[in-house]
């Protein structure tokens, strides 16, 4: 195939992209109702409801303006050959392709952060902070920054310099070992996320004795549940919003609740919540959305194995000659409708679990202390009451409030 036709390929991918995306957004937004549900009246007061209307309001019209930035970006560097460009101004200082091509990634990450800093600055300190929920200050905001990059550079460049050299020595078959590596690297983060990477952003301490903890673990011993420690993390510090996790492969698992949490549950509320977390483990929804990952993981780079090498692709973004580097981002846009299915595929899934994960809670523990945490969490988080269907078929990882209440009422 040409450069230029994959050129007009990879432009048609990005338009699509980000007019249904822009679709999706304006079909949620009119999909808003002004009238509160009977479910979570008496949760709700009528001004705070209000409130909830005018956020997500914020949300998608500032979400029109970054994407459509985005997208004019993404599109004059594919007509104007920015990406051949900047290997260009590159190549002449590193004649090492692996560090051509970390220096490469580097300055267009950088590039892009810049230029996207005052919409993320705004985000935070004016709409979340507008609605109640920015507890970030100044100092947390640019040391997250900057955690960020030496884990992106670290994490990432090992990961690109690894991929490069594999490619360098094992041509096309390059995929196979590459995915092995993936796979080890995502099966590290899912067993010490706590203890090693969470730390970096959050502090976190053991649930003090008392009657919750007692609790907690009177329910883990009644549905053989195998707990390690709970934590309490200072989310507070970012947000005033709340959430709740469990993390760990194999016998020991931790539970970590947010602070935030904490302060505007129940007792009973907060052990439906958990509850519902080891229904995930119980049901193996963890243990399978890891497998489908590393199939995911194979299946790409099977993929990308026929491209990696591709003089063309590397062409059609404006380069002079073959370079990994430049076909990947090619890569990246041509697979992008692939992976979009599959991220569908994958939120279907999710979906599904969390309906099966509502079920257990309120099968081993109570279930109108789960539905009472919902609904709390919802008015909270001034979460989307009426999402659009569409919206949620495409971007729900969760099923609806309202449709989760419905599931557990039956």
């Amino acid at each position: 195939m040409q450069p230029h036709t994959i050129l007009i390929i990879i432009l048609a991918i990005t338009t699509i992209s980000y007019v249904s995306g822009q679709l999706l957004d304006y079909l949620n937004l009119m999909a808003q109702r002004t009238t509160l549900p009977d479910e979570i009246a008496a949760f709700y007061d009528r001004d705070k409801y209000v409130t909830s209307l005018a956020y997500h309001r914020a949300l998608t019209r500032f979400s029109f303006l970054t994407d459509a930035l985005g997208f004019l970006v993404s599109a004059g560097m594919l007509l104007a050959g920015g990406f051949g460009w900047i290997d260009a101004q590159l190549r002449p200082f590193f004649s090492n392709e692996i560090l051509l091509a970390l220096v490469f990634f580097g300055v267009i990450v950088l590039a892009s952060d810049i230029l996207t800093l005052p919409f993320q600055w705004y985000s935070t300190f004016v709409i979340e902070a507008r609605y109640g929920f920015n507890k970030t200050t100044v100092r947390t905001f640019i040391l997250d920054k900057l955690k960020g990059y030496l884990l992106g550079a670290l994490l990432g460049g090992l990961l690109l310099a690894a991929l490069i050299y594999l490619v360098q020595i094992l041509g096309p078959s390059f995929w196979l070992w590459f995915a092995a590596l993936a796979t080890v690297c995502v099966l590290f983060i899912n067993l010490f996320y706590t203890s090693l990477i969470l730390p970096l952003y959050n502090k976190l301490t053991p649930l003090p004795e008392g009657s919750l903890k007692t609790a907690i673990e009177a329910f883990a011993r009644k549905v053989d549940f195998p707990l390690d420690n709970i934590f309490v993390i200072d989310g507070s510090k970012r947000s005033s919003k709340a959430n709740a996790f469990f993390s760990g492969i194999g016998k020991k698992k931790k539970i970590v609740l947010y602070d935030t949490l904490l302060q505007q549950h129940t007792e009973e509320e907060l052990v439906a919540v958990l509850a519902h977390e080891v229904g995930h483990f119980k049901k193996k929804h963890i243990v399978w959305s890891l497998v489908l990952a590393v199939m995911q993981i194979f299946f790409t780079l099977y993929v990308l194995s026929w491209m990696i090498s591709s003089e063309a692709l590397s062409l059609a973004l404006g380069g002079s000659q073959q370079a990994i580097h430049l076909n990947l981002i090619a890569f990246a846009t041509l697979f992008s409708p692939v992976s979009a299915i599959t991220g569908l595929l994958m939120s279907m899934y999710s979906r599904k679990n969390e309906f099966e994960a509502d079920a257990y809670a309120r099968a081993t523990y109570d279930g109108p202390a789960l539905m009472a945490a919902l609904k709390k969490l919802s008015v909270e988080n001034l979460s989307n009451l009426y999402p659009h269907p569409l919206y949620v078929f495409f971007h729900y990882s969760h099923p609806p409030l309202l449709k989760r209440l419905a599931a557990l009422a039956r």
